[in-house]
């Protein structure tokens, strides 16, 4: 009998239930909205979706705090979308605009940008600025 995950749409939030196997070959589609569980890109997350991705779903979180005016976070975002090509399904990819998520930040203590923090089962399990 193969694990089940739960994983958060990146279209619509909604969580789907998806067998590891089928997620590992690259599967998977919401039940809601028919989207890719996985695109090989970062999703971009606000306050509300952040918690259905990092607390509800069972796949790793790498969330990269940024914002459109700095330089080191415009550099560093190309790299940042090639790996999410290669590393996904194993973890999900996201980005906070933190001009447009000051809330957000400030709950996570974000001081520099840009800051990486992975995220499992709604716990901060490392960050690096």
């Amino acid at each position: 009998m193969s694990e089940t995950l739960i994983v958060a749409c990146p279209a619509c939030n909604t969580l789907n239930r998806a067998p590891r196997e089928k997620l590992a070959a690259g599967g998977g589609k919401c039940g809601n909205c028919g989207a890719s569980l996985f695109e090989g890109h970062p999703v971009a997350l606000n306050a509300q979706s952040f918690e259905t991705h990092a607390a509800k779903s069972d796949i790793p979180l790498l969330v990269d705090f940024w914002a459109p005016w700095c330089g080191p976070c415009r550099a560093m975002a190309p790299q940042f979308e090639k790996a999410a090509g290669q590393f996904e399904p194993q973890v999900r990819f996201a980005k906070v605009n933190t001009d447009e998520e000051q809330q957000l930040a400030g709950r996570f203590g974000i001081q520099g940008i840009p800051t990486m923090i992975l995220f499992h089962r709604g716990k901060e399990i490392a960050r690096q600025s």
